[in-house]
């Protein structure tokens, strides 16, 4: 049985710094791509950060260039977001997903997704 599971989440105040994880399980962790996305009330879902397979190649929403870094274990199985210079507008469910499916990885075809983990920013 596939599981991803997210942690990591919490409560900030503006300008601090998250590490989320992601432990995959049931699968053949290093052969799929894999991305964060993030859900705010009200909001439709929108692609944080992908990494490819290897790891390969990262791509970032523009909203979070230069402040977010993905990154991969796969010895331990684990995908990870570390964020920096939290914003209150960064304040969502984050849900990370593996087994791109095709199209833009923004498009959100993935095969697999995690529950999620909450971030709250406060200003």
């Amino acid at each position: 049985q596939v599981q991803l599971e997210e942690s990591g989440g919490g409560s900030v105040q503006a300008g601090g710094s998250l590490r989320l994880s992601c432990a995959g399980r049931g699968y053949d962790f290093a052969r799929y791509s894999m991305a964060w996305f993030r859900q705010s009330a009200g909001k439709e879902r929108e692609g944080v950060a992908f990494l490819s397979v290897g790891p390969g190649p990262t791509q970032y929403a523009d909203s979070v260039k230069g402040r977010f870094t993905i990154s991969r274990d796969n010895a331990q199985a684990t995908l990870y977001l570390q964020m920096t210079s939290l914003k209150p507008e960064d304040t969502a469910m984050y849900y990370c997903a593996a087994y791109q499916r095709g199209g833009s990885w923004l498009s959100g075809n993935f095969g697999y997704w995690g529950r999620g983990t909450q971030v709250t920013v406060s200003s």
